[in-house]
């Protein structure tokens, strides 16, 4: 059974930092390419940064330079560092786990930033 496990979220004002993370379980983890998606209110769920099986990262525009995607192969973790917040950032954060014609998500966590 597949699991991936969201944790991490909460409130924080804007300029704070935040570290969320996600541990899979049920998959062979470094097979997978990894990221992190989020979802505003009334908004569809957007991409905000993915890692691939090797370590290369992509990241939305928006969070470039403030946001840092991490895997730790070891332990089955995919972290976000989530850096210098903007009340634009709050939203329900998912992990995804992927390969080619599966996808696998999370239940999400919540981050609220508050301006």
């Amino acid at each position: 059974q597949v699991q991936l496990v969201e944790s991490g979220g909460g409130l924080v004002q804007a300029g704070g930092s935040l570290t969320l993370s996600c541990a899979a379980s049920g998959i062979i983890f470094s097979a997978y390419g990894m990221g992190w998606y989020r979802q505003a209110p009334g908004k569809q769920r957007a991409l905000v940064a993915t890692i691939s099986r090797p370590g290369g990262t992509n990241y939305a525009d928006s969070v470039k330079g403030r946001f840092t995607i991490s895997r730790d192969n070891a332990n089955n973790m995919v972290y976000l560092q989530m850096n210098s917040l903007k009340a634009e950032d709050t939203a329900v954060y998912y992990c995804n786990a992927g390969q080619p014609g599966i996808s696998y998500w999370g239940q999400g966590t919540q981050v609220i930033v508050s301006s």
